[in-house]
């Protein structure tokens, strides 16, 4: 981990395995506050999931680093199915006591850069009906309802598409 306790400054960097108990720490406490009855119980490994996307060579996570603390997280990759210009935001989460601190608007600009870096066009989610504070956040970074991707009938999520601005390095 990059330690930045000296500047203070938020730094974006790129995880790395060892940092995977923090980041399911911090994804689980972010994921409660939207359930209404806590996080679903599942048998789901957290630590692993995430050790397992850190080393996942066609996916990148993406930690936001403040006094030497992991503060915000963000992972994605190319969905199953899609083309090589989308990328999938698959998890985005700031530590709830930052939250409105502005980390959640660099990890995203961070993310934009990166997309752009990589070529990508655009970008999709899911997000959870019920999590209102990230479907606002969404908003004002410019994700609209996704018309390709209607929720089903019983489904939780909404989904979301982003445009990434400006032009595509390389072309």
């Amino acid at each position: 981990m990059i330690d930045d306790r000296e500047t203070g400054i938020l730094l974006i960097c790129t995880a790395v395995p060892a940092e995977a108990e923090t980041i399911a720490d911090l994804h689980l406490r972010a994921r409660s506050t939207y359930y209404p009855d806590g996080v679903p119980q599942g048998d789901i490994d957290w630590q692993a999931a995430w050790r397992g996307s850190i080393e996942r060579t066609d996916a990148h996570v993406l930690c936001a680093v403040e006094k030497g603390s992991i503060v915000g997280i963000a992972s994605f990759r190319t969905p199953d199915g899609a083309g090589a210009d989308t990328v999938k935001l698959f998890q985005f989460h700031v530590d709830p006591g930052r939250w409105r601190s502005g980390i959640g608007r660099a990890l995203h600009a961070a993310c934009v850069e990166q997309w752009r870096a990589d070529r990508r066009r655009a970008a999709v989610l899911d997000v959870h009906v019920d999590n209102k504070r990230a479907q606002a956040f969404y908003a004002r970074e410019g994700w609209l309802p996704d018309p390709q991707t209607p929720p089903a009938a019983g489904d939780h999520h909404l989904y979301l598409r982003y445009t990434v601005p400006g032009e595509t390095p390389g072309e």
